[in-house]
């Protein structure tokens, strides 16, 4: 039976209006609506060249509905400057990685979540300091947050949208938290947005009001959680300039700018201070970017997924096939790792017999 949903999140995966799939597809914006309200199907030559213009395999339509992140529960940064069609793009994403994550999941045995909630703190400094003692990590600079949060349980799906009003966006779903990040991003912004989306899933994991406050509550665990109080007063009692904070920031992995911020958190600049520095930071490239940047952040997690994978000689055409989507979209998802089972041709078309285990 054909699926409305399925047609709704390839248009929205596509970036398309209604109107833009209509006119490419050949039909009226009124039948495009009709078909995505379940008042009308589409005839088989029909579904060909929606499939066509959406580039999904016409097979994709006439699944069972996906599981669709909730828009009120779905934490995303920068909400307001948001365009509709780039938040659709990236919760159909979300969709997909459902998809793909309960594939998985039959087959391997992930990390079970170790969050805390910690949505009663009024502080969300307190609550970063909390979670790390939890955590057993101290005050010591966190190495790599995408492999933390993957050993505690939340899964990590990358996104390749091309527009940068979407840095990342989380949410909890049948008791697991889900981490989305941007890698149009620098890795310092990423590795940021990770931290960022942590203190939802501990300090909002409910949902409720989002707005501005919202944010400030997520940005200032997300500052606590990856630059600890004690590590930075110790490592910077005295800042002297700009000079030493393009130094500094590569001991927590962090942006010039997101460092600057921190020290004026802690009162060990003025704000004077943190005004100037912000504008000469600015003027050498550090507002947009990351001069000497960090390399990028990937997962541990489907590293290891994709290496189970290949020792059964299935690659991801066969997992596309096997979820009626199209290859590239599982490349979106997983930070480009599938490439590790891409082989030549096809690989056994099938999954294998029993459950691999993953070790975290």
């Amino acid at each position: 039976m054909f699926c409305s949903a399925r047609l709704r999140l390839a248009r929205h995966r596509a970036g398309l209006t209604k109107s833009q799939l209509a006119d490419a597809a050949g039909v009226s914006r009124v039948m495009i609506q009709k078909y995505e309200a379940d008042q009308a199907v589409p005839s088989p030559e029909r579904v060909a060249d929606l499939a066509r213009v959406v580039g999904y395999p016409q097979e994709f339509f006439f699944g069972l509905p996906i599981d669709e992140p909730n828009i009120e529960t779905a934490s995303f940064r920068s909400m307001s400057h948001m365009l509709a069609g780039d938040r659709d793009a990236a919760l159909a994403a979300g969709s997909l990685a459902f998809l793909l994550g309960d594939w998985v999941e039959r087959l391997f045995d992930l990390p079970s979540p170790d969050l805390l909630n910690l949505s009663t703190y009024g502080n969300p400094e307190s609550a970063a300091r909390t979670l790390r003692e939890h955590w057993g990590i101290g005050e010591r600079p966190i190495k790599n947050m995408v492999h933390l949060l993957e050993a505690k349980g939340v899964r990590v799906f990358s996104l390749v949208e091309q527009t940068r009003s979407v840095d990342a966006f989380s949410m909890w779903r049948n008791d697991k938290p889900y981490v989305f990040l941007n890698t149009i991003k620098t890795a310092e912004h990423s590795r940021f947005d990770a931290a960022h989306e942590l203190g939802h899933l501990v300090l909002h994991r409910h949902g409720g009001p989002k707005g501005r406050t919202v944010e400030e509550e997520a940005n200032r665990f997300a500052s606590a959680f990856l630059m600890p109080d004690a590590d930075v007063r110790a490592a910077m009692p005295v800042t002297y300039g700009v000079g030493q904070i393009i130094t500094k920031k590569l001991r927590w992995r962090v942006s010039a700018m997101a460092l600057t911020y921190r020290l004026n958190r802690l009162g060990l600049i003025s704000d004077w201070q943190y005004r100037q520095f912000c504008i000469q930071l600015t003027q050498q490239g550090f507002k947009t970017a990351e001069p000497g940047g960090i390399e990028r952040e990937r997962s541990a997690v489907w590293e290891k997924v994709f290496s189970g994978l290949r020792s059964e000689r299935i690659t991801k055409y066969d997992i596309a096939n096997e979820l009626k989507i199209p290859p590239q979209e599982i490349e979106k998802l997983v930070f480009g790792l599938a490439n590790m089972i891409s082989y030549e041709g096809s690989g056994t078309g099938g999954v294998p017999q029993g459950k691999l285990r993953l070790v975290s």
